[in-house]
């Protein structure tokens, strides 16, 4: 099956911008398909200094959802929100002020690849980061995923005001551009070396290989390819009861196998049974102190909003959405209207009967 190749640059117009990252996309294009996936073939994606954090977030859905290995190029700026302070992926129309709004949070891309099969996801990374952020990174590490591999690095800020150059990444391409993918460690050292004498050893270097086999995700994944979708789940909710049982309900562990499971629900078509149990999460979550605003409890409501969309049964999604509705008042969102859509679709269905 063809692999999938996701080219995301972007940086602010105007004064806020911090790198040129658009520059290296047509380096990046030059290079065969296969040799940018490592893969017989792929198909390819481009997003060049994208507008909406939402059209960003359908992409990287697609990518993620795919079958086959799924490569990911990004080439940006970091800036943190001022509400969270959580890093995020500036767009063409972020500012300082505006980065909850108009920038892609950088949890979306971990959520969005955190079901894949373990070893079939890798990020490859230049990003720059403002003063906020790089002082934010000096004591958090940019959580990418526990299944994907990372290669990269984030440059500080800049010394004076200037425009910088996406060096790392071009020096990916330039390698890759003599059609031979080198294994990806290699691929990050040669890169690292050609730009070593302009980085003067400041940058942040980001480097992980990916899972240890026998990780149960990767059991996991390889059930649901084959359809075993009920060990699928009987396997995350036996991981699921011994955190309960080790850590507590409330535990981050615990709440982790959780959104395997609802993701599995999913996957396994029981759009009812997905909603429920991200429902329940967030409310979890909201129970052990979390606010409406964090990024785990967004994301658990979004989740469980967009799976109600899809439950066809009119006796069942009446009543999800009657709980969803009470949800979203207490969690609105980034999506503007979430909490109107809800409501008018409930509407609806109370005149089905």
């Amino acid at each position: 099956m063809p692999a999938t190749v996701l080219l995301l640059a972007a940086s602010p117009v105007g004064r806020g911008r911090l790198v040129d990252a658009a520059s290296v996309l047509p380096v990046l294009a030059a290079v065969p398909p296969a040799v940018l996936s490592g893969a017989d073939t792929a198909n390819v994606v481009e997003l060049a200094d994208p507008l909406e954090p939402q059209a960003v977030l359908t992409r990287l859905r697609a990518a993620a959802t795919a079958p086959g290995a799924l490569t990911v190029y990004v080439v940006g700026q970091l800036q943190l929100d001022r509400r969270q302070r959580l890093p995020h992926l500036a767009l063409a129309r972020t500012t300082a002020s505006t980065v909850r709004y108009t920038a892609l949070p950088w949890h979306w891309i971990r959520e969005e690849l955190r079901l894949r099969p373990a070893g079939t996801s890798t990020l490859l990374l230049d990003l720059h980061a403002d003063t906020e952020s790089w002082e934010w990174l000096r004591a958090n590490p940019l959580d990418c995923g526990r299944n994907n591999a990372v290669y990269g690095r984030i440059a500080p800020p800049p010394s004076r005001r200037a425009v910088a150059q996406p060096a790392y990444m071009k020096a990916v391409a330039t390698i890759l551009r003599s059609g031979v993918r080198p294994p990806l460690d290699l691929l990050h050292q040669q890169a690292l070396t050609r730009t070593a004498s302009e980085s003067g050893g400041a940058d942040l270097v980001l480097t992980t290989p990916g899972p240890a086999p026998g990780d149960p995700h990767a059991a996991i994944s390889a059930a649901v390819r084959a359809g075993r979708h009920g060990d699928a789940d009987a396997l995350a909710a036996r991981h699921e009861q011994t955190a309960r049982q080790t850590h507590g309900p409330g535990s981050e562990e615990a709440l982790h196998w959780a959104e395997v499971r609802a993701d599995l629900a999913m996957f396994a078509g029981d759009a009812a049974r997905s909603c429920r149990t991200w429902m329940a999460i967030a409310s979890a979550r909201l129970t052990a102190g979390q606010t409406p605003d964090a990024p785990a409890v967004e994301s658990a409501v979004d989740r469980a909003h967009h799976q109600w969309g899809q439950v066809k049964d009119v006796a069942s999604a009446r009543q999800l959405g009657e709980e969803l509705a009470g949800l979203r008042g207490r969690v609105p969102g980034r999506r503007e209207g979430a909490l109107d859509h809800v409501r008018q679709q409930l509407s609806q269905l109370q005149g089905q009967g």
